[in-house]
């Protein structure tokens, strides 16, 4: 059985790169944020970037989407 760390919130669920619904790393938000904050990148062009919709892009850059952060982690186990 192999065993891996998650990062979790206040109530135990999933956030970020761990959430099974995440389709970017933590990394790649953070640098969607930057070129979106610091460099003026539209959202169209993040959008088409990173392989993502422009309304999900919009959420991560307003914090709608991928806002939380891990509080603690979690260890889980699964037979490979």
């Amino acid at each position: 059985m192999k065993k891996r760390l998650v990062g979790v919130n206040e109530s135990g669920y999933r956030v970020g790169e761990d959430h099974h619904g995440a389709r970017l790393t933590n990394h790649e938000v953070d640098m969607l944020r930057v070129l979106h904050e610091d460099e003026g990148m539209s959202y169209t062009v993040l959008a088409e970037k990173f392989d993502v919709s422009k309304s999900c892009v919009a959420d991560i850059c307003r914090y709608r989407r991928r806002g939380q952060v891990s509080i603690k982690f979690k260890m889980i186990g699964w037979v490979s």
